[in-house]
């Protein structure tokens, strides 16, 4: 009998039927159990067999991390360690501090719920106690296995790695370990400001990241993790903290592969006067005289959102010096970041614009009249409609297209891709499409933002999902899918060749919009 096969007989138990329902007390008993397997795994780690060790028992799979002993959940296939801590709460004199060393414990501690989202308006559950990841890995597999780390978006203000589009169960199912982590955000995660100087620094977001690595590349392995094999992936805020990742020195070689998923390539980084400015108006309006760190946190909510009702980015990374020291294209162009194996991508629709004020800004750019842009797009009549093709183009097409050819000439493997595929259900009346890959690439369904599938939009899914995997695995998109026939070839990016993937099939090909582009990237430089 083979050791997987072993290992499930051995798992089957003490399944209870939903792995992880049974009553308090005997799970209690069960800890307690388990802390004898935690001594044996310690004597293992002190014995040179490695800083972590994994014990998968029955359907309470255990880890032994460097904070202490975990015991996760079972559901069908996968195991899961939700609301793990890898930094400690930044609460009090923490706040507003780079992330400190989770205390470590000789406790049993169940991971079966997810942590509290980070502190932001429309979530009341939220909280500044949020430094958590979450552990998704298929149940009974033997390790080492590659590692896929999601950064999640929203803008810098908003989100959580809890939201149930993210759960990584259909990922890890193919044999990948799958972590979704939480960050701070907003105020909390990118205020800068003198009362704040001993900190060094407003990207405390971006630090919270760089900790979350640290924890992933010294504790994976308890979970059949490789620490020597991890992709990251994210989309909008969550790909620019990648590429931000892939510049700083701070992060190199803590990750191996990226995906960057609707990218801005050519957004401007605030500058440390810019950012400080922004800080004072922040502070100002919460009109109190006293230690910014002792301020109650609904107070620091209703001051953020009073500035982002103004200013929607006010929040975001910025040039500290350290952690980020120029933007992106710039930090590309001179070859700067890690020469890594790369997925760069976006969506064919990006965004709606209704907004009145936000129409004309976009019809009429520095350096171009809105007549001979309308020439670029003569399908598109309304306004509107033409408005956010624009700002599709202008903020994610071309720069995703900049940011590709620069890595590409690095010499490092680079593969591009256009995401037009619109579910069948949603093709009358399609909805915005900034994000609309992410729902593919989980599998998730039925849950907000992401309605139910046909069997076409499922196997769309699983060709993307199949590309995702294979380049965590090896650094190439290329081979089999999930279902064993080969996907369809997926070119390197060599001038304007890209991936395409819309409603009538997938191949890569020339890009049908570069001279668009061309026009675009053109007036951009006047």
């Amino acid at each position: 009998m083979g050791k997987a096969v072993r290992l499930k007989a051995r798992e089957a138990c003490l399944a209870d039927g939903s792995g992880h329902n049974l009553p308090k007390p005997f799970i209690e008993i069960v800890a307690k159990m388990r802390a004898l397997l935690a001594f044996v795994a310690a004597i293992a780690v002190l014995c040179g067999v490695g800083p972590a060790a994994a014990q998968p028992v029955g359907q309470f799979p255990f880890a032994l991390t460097r904070e202490g002993q975990m015991l996760g959940a079972v559901e069908g296939e996968v195991a899961s360690f939700k609301g793990l801590a890898y930094a400690a709460p930044p609460l009090g004199a923490l706040r507003w501090q780079p992330p400190q060393p989770t205390t470590e414990s000789s406790e049993m501690r169940t991971a079966y719920e997810y942590g509290a989202p980070c502190l932001q308006p429309a979530l009341p559950a939220a909280s500044e106690d949020c430094l958590t990841l979450n552990v998704f890995r298929p149940f009974g597999v033997d390790g080492p296995l590659p590692v896929m780390v999601f950064i999640h978006g929203g803008a810098f203000v908003t989100g959580t790695a809890n939201d149930p589009l993210f759960v990584g169960a259909k990922l890890a199912q193919a044999g990948l370990i799958v972590v979704t982590v939480n960050y701070r955000l907003g105020a909390l995660g990118w205020l800068s400001h003198p009362a704040l100087s001993d900190a060094g620094s407003g990207n405390f977001g971006l630090m919270d990241q760089i900790a979350a690595l640290h924890w992933v590349h010294d504790n994976i392995a308890a979970f059949g993790g490789d620490p020597d094999n991890v992709t990251l992936f994210g989309s909008d805020a969550g790909a620019t903290s990648i590429a931000l990742l892939m510049l700083s020195a701070q992060a190199r070689n803590l990750f191996h592969k990226a995906i960057l998923q609707s990218v801005p390539g050519r957004a401007r980084l605030r500058s440390a006067e810019e950012a400080e400015a922004i800080g004072r108006e922040f502070v100002a309006a919460l009109s109190v005289n006293m230690d910014l760190r002792a301020v109650e946190p609904r107070r620091l909510l209703a001051a953020e959102k009073q500035l982002l009702e103004t200013s929607p980015h006010s929040f975001a990374p910025m040039m500290d010096g350290r952690l980020a020291t120029e933007d992106l294209a710039a930090g590309f162009a001179a070859g700067r970041q890690s020469r890594i194996p790369l997925i760069i991508g976006s969506n064919e629709d990006e965004t709606g614009l209704e907004n009145e004020t936000a129409i004309k800004e976009e019809l009429a750019p520095p350096g171009a009249g809105g007549g001979e842009l309308r020439k670029l797009y003569p399908d598109l009549a309304r306004p509107s409609d033409l408005a956010a093709r624009i700002y599709t183009d202008k903020v994610f097409s071309e720069p995703v297209r900049l940011l590709a050819r620069l890595h590409a000439a690095s010499g490092a493997p680079t593969f591009r891709y256009r995401f037009a595929y619109v579910p069948e259900a949603r093709r009358a009346n399609p909805d915005v499409g900034h994000g609309r890959e992410l729902q593919f690439i989980f599998g998730a369904e039925g849950v907000p933002g992401a309605g139910i599938l046909s069997r076409r939009d499922r196997e769309v899914a699983g060709r993307m999902r199949a590309y995702w995997i294979n380049f965590a695995r090896s650094g190439d998109p290329n081979g089999p899918d999930l279902h064993g026939p080969e996907l369809p070839r997926w070119d390197a990016a060599s001038g304007d060749r890209l991936l395409l993937i819309t409603n009538d099939g997938i191949a890569s090909g020339d890009d049908p919009i570069a001279d668009r582009l061309d026009r675009l990237a053109n007036e951009g430089r006047r």
